[in-house]
């Protein structure tokens, strides 16, 4: 990914992990069980962090020069979409197998930050102060 889809796509899941905690806290809050509306919770906290790391790996990109950096961008998308996205679907069906999924994303989120703290290992000298 390049700079401007992980803007674009950091911009965009902040916008909706914070919509979706606004709809949980006060639409699904009469609807969901408490067990779901914390499923429901934990997909909006990790979607949202995750969003965060999209915008600083797009702020990072140019200066680590690393296509692991581009790489660990394009893991944390999927993350967020694996992870987050199957907890939202489970909170919202109560379908559990979707649980068997969550994991992949988790994986995902690991590869990423690892990828990332190899890109900067890596190019470490191009992220002095100047």
């Amino acid at each position: 990914m390049n700079e401007r889809q992980l803007i674009l796509a950091g911009a965009i899941n902040m916008f909706t992990a914070v919509a979706a905690g606004a709809f949980g806290a006060h639409g699904l809050k009469q609807i969901l069980s408490a067990e779901m509306l914390a499923i429901w919770q934990t997909a909006v906290t990790y979607q949202m962090a995750h969003a965060l790391g999209l915008l600083a790996v797009a702020l990072l990109l140019p200066r680590l020069q690393s296509g692991l950096a581009a790489w660990a961008g394009s893991a944390m998308l999927a993350g967020i979409v694996i992870f987050s996205g199957s907890l939202y679907v489970l909170a919202l069906t109560g379908i559990r197998v979707l649980g068997a999924i969550t994991p992949i994303g988790g994986v995902a989120f690991l590869l990423a930050w690892v990828l990332l703290a190899a890109a900067a290992y890596r190019n470490g000298e191009n992220l002095r102060v100047r």
